[in-house]
């Protein structure tokens, strides 16, 4: 990414979306966004790209042991998830006298 300027994304923490690419792709069950890198241009999403981590033993796991845990993907590879429609919907940002604020393309529904 450029560091010039700041990338702007229209996913946010805690936002449904749907993963549109990969090998955890499906359309129809919506999941939760767990964190934003936007410097990075990736998300982690709630149960998608699962790797194997393996721990040493420590103070707070005496045992050690091999974890699976989320890692980071693109963000180009998932869509917001518009509950109204039920489907994933493209998003534009509209100018309001606070802010901006994110509305589907698809119902025309502002996004929380």
């Amino acid at each position: 990414m450029n560091k010039r300027f700041k990338p702007k994304f229209n996913i946010k923490k805690g936002d449904s979306v749907v993963v549109i690419a990969g090998d955890d792709k499906n359309r129809t069950q919506p999941r939760t966004v767990l964190s934003v890198s936007p410097s990075k241009g990736k998300i982690l999403v709630e149960g998608v790209n699962m790797v194997t981590k393996h721990l040493k033993p420590n103070a707070q796991n005496p045992q050690g042991g091999i974890v699976k845990e989320e890692a980071l993907m693109s963000i180009s590879n998932v869509m917001l998830w518009d509950a109204k429609a039920k489907a994933p919907a493209r998003v534009k940002r509209e100018r309001t006298e606070t802010g901006f604020v994110r509305v589907s393309k698809k119902s025309g529904e502002v996004i929380k």
